[in-house]
């Protein structure tokens, strides 16, 4: 009657190291992706129509305009890695308002980047969630977050919004910080996030 303890005691405790072992997974995904996003990535992804892993297509952003005479620019991506609201090895076009894309640094063909972007506002244009937070270079792989990220700070000023002077000083970016994470990681926490809508 005393071997069956044992078993259970053993069962016991290797289900509550997995237990433990996913939790702190979880809590390492979102400690990553506050790392990368932000303090407001749980916003962020919520807020995001279309969500992915890609390879960028166009070599520099080409000026078009929206048949309601909208100035705007067209990015093309090859969807790599799908997130939300696309499809994997789909070649999506975006078209984002000139105004917005001035806001963080272009990207370039043959550059890995995960994309948070609004959802299609109704004349067709989006752009990403929280500007430069919302455009994040992967390395050559594609698979894990490059070395440097900007730091932007934004302030409220008299109901003005504006960066931080530290921010403006070097082309409205300012202090790299290193954060290893891989794409794995943000991808978790982001359809974790989305989830809990």
């Amino acid at each position: 009657m005393c071997a069956p303890r044992p078993a259970f005691f053993a069962a016991f405790v290797f289900a509550a190291i997995w237990v433990l072992s996913a939790v702190a997974a979880c809590e390492s995904d979102q400690a990553a992706a506050e790392r990368v996003l932000g303090p407001k990535w749980k916003h962020l992804s919520q807020r995001a129509g279309l969500v992915f892993a890609g390879t960028v297509l166009t070599d520099r952003m080409q000026t078009v305009r929206t048949d309601r005479g909208v100035p705007s620019i067209a990015l093309r991506f090859r969807v790599d890695r799908a997130i939300a609201g696309v499809e994997s090895g789909q070649v999506l076009t975006i078209h984002e308002w000139t105004g917005a894309a001035s806001l963080y640094p272009p990207v370039r063909r043959g550059e890995h980047v995960l994309l948070l972007f609004y959802p299609l506002s109704r004349l067709g244009l989006t752009s990403p969630v929280g500007g430069p937070q919302g455009q994040v270079r992967l390395d050559a792989t594609g698979r894990n977050v490059v070395g440097e990220r900007p730091i932007v700070r934004v302030s409220m000023q008299n109901g003005v919004r504006s960066t931080s002077p530290r921010a403006r000083d070097s082309a409205s970016y300012a202090g790299l910080k290193r954060v290893p994470v891989a794409l794995d990681q943000l991808e978790r926490a982001i359809r974790s996030a989305r989830s809990e809508r």
